[in-house]
């Protein structure tokens, strides 16, 4: 079934704009009281929910085009949580989440035997290719991957959920299923609604078009900071505004997917507006950000296997999520607070950020001489732009 959901406009502090909130009535949670087991049965769905979002988003951070999903979901999570002021609407899609990967690891339990007489019926076929055993293996496998399969199918036409993979009579509603007529239309738009839940072609065009915003501010800081090593003089030049941008870029993408408004790349005037309402809450924001995005240039010194970019991925998002939620709760904080805050607290978090913005600037510099790709590590900056994968593709 499609999650339900509801919409409220607000408006938004000091920059007086009608932003128009929607509320995911499925992620919140149910009013009528649980007991203790059914919240910790609650609880244990949503962690499981939790892990099964961030490893599908660590496989799309390593596809080229589903890069663009993954940003995509780290700006819609910044921008709720700066429509809201609440972390907790940050964590988008979890149940959802739980779901898909209820059947992921379903039909990973249903593969094992599957998996087992495959590497029989391997060893029969290297014994004696043309005996009787192996003609036996092969039949067997046939017969319980074709059982297996529409088990399975059938278990995912009922609702997916763990007690439809463990219903022992499966097939024989299957059969009926088929026989009552119907069965194709009810998986089609049973399919259809799941897809629509995922929200691809929203998650996809937020993210093409953050990427873009943010390349707009990257490019030249980038492009003076790679001659840096010809002409020193440029590359000074590129360090200072690279440390300039970033100090606003994080905070121009948190707004532009608060508002869905690719103008608000340009309004610096109202990040510094809501910088001197907020100004902790903005220093402890980039401190994450940039802290936590320095460590995955240590991953592209050397050449890293394709077989292990899902795991880069994962510890990207691992790294960039809290990061994403924490900079939407400055956003939050600082269009909320009527007056700006002492300016002393201001001045000392200027220069509180001084430190992280340097050794950012630093390392992005290094990046072209220590990683595997020269200049052009200069170009992935995975703290504003696409999760880019650690490995080269044909």
């Amino acid at each position: 079934m499609a999650s339900s959901s509801s919409v409220n406009v607000e408006w938004v502090g000091g920059d007086r704009i009608p932003v128009v909130v929607e509320l995911d009535l499925e992620e919140a949670p149910p009013g009528s009281p649980r007991g203790w087991i059914g919240t910790v049965f609650h609880g244990v769905e949503w962690l499981f929910g939790l892990f099964a979002l961030l490893v599908g988003l660590a496989v799309l951070a390593a596809i080229p085009l589903g890069q663009f999903l993954a940003l995509g979901y780290l700006l819609e999570v910044s921008g709720r949580v700066a429509r809201t002021g609440r972390f907790r609407d940050g964590f988008i899609g979890i149940r959802t989440a739980a779901r898909w990967g209820k059947i992921a690891v379903a039909g990973f339990i249903l593969w094992l035997p599957l998996y087992f007489l495959s590497l029989q019926a391997q060893a029969a076929q290297i014994i004696d290719p043309a005996g009787p055993i192996a003609r036996q293996w092969q039949l067997w496998l046939a017969i319980v991957t074709t059982i297996v399969t529409l088990h399975a199918l059938a278990a995912v036409v009922r609702g997916g959920r763990f007690r439809d993979f463990l219903r022992p009579f499966n097939l024989l509603w299957l059969v009926r299923r088929v026989w009552r007529g119907g069965l194709f239309r009810e998986a089609r738009d049973r399919l259809w609604t799941a897809l629509v839940e995922l929200r691809l072609p929203y998650y996809f065009w937020l993210g093409v078009r953050g990427f873009v915003g943010a390349l707009v501010w990257l490019v030249l800081p980038l492009l003076l900071l790679a001659q840096g090593h010809r002409v020193p003089a440029l590359g000074i030049l590129g360090g200072l505004l690279l440390a300039a941008v970033v100090m606003y870029v994080p905070f121009l993408q948190v707004r532009f997917a608060r508002d869905n408004r690719l103008a608000a790349f340009v309004e610096c005037r109202a990040v510094r507006m809501a910088f001197r309402r907020a100004p902790l809450a903005f220093a402890v924001a980039l401190w994450v950000h940039l802290s936590f995005a320095i460590p995955l240039y240590l991953l592209k010194i050397e050449v890293i296997p394709r077989e292990l970019v899902f795991l880069e991925g994962l510890l990207f998002l691992l790294l960039m999520f809290p990061a994403r939620l924490l900079g939407g709760w400055a956003i939050a904080r600082g269009c909320r607070r009527p007056t700006p805050r002492w300016w002393g607290v201001r001045w000392l978090s200027r220069i509180a950020v001084l430190p992280v913005l340097g050794a950012y600037v630093f390392v992005v510099f290094l990046s072209q001489h220590l990683g595997w790709q020269g200049i052009g590590s200069l170009y992935e900056q995975h703290a504003f732009l696409l999760p880019v994968p650690f490995v080269t593709w044909p």
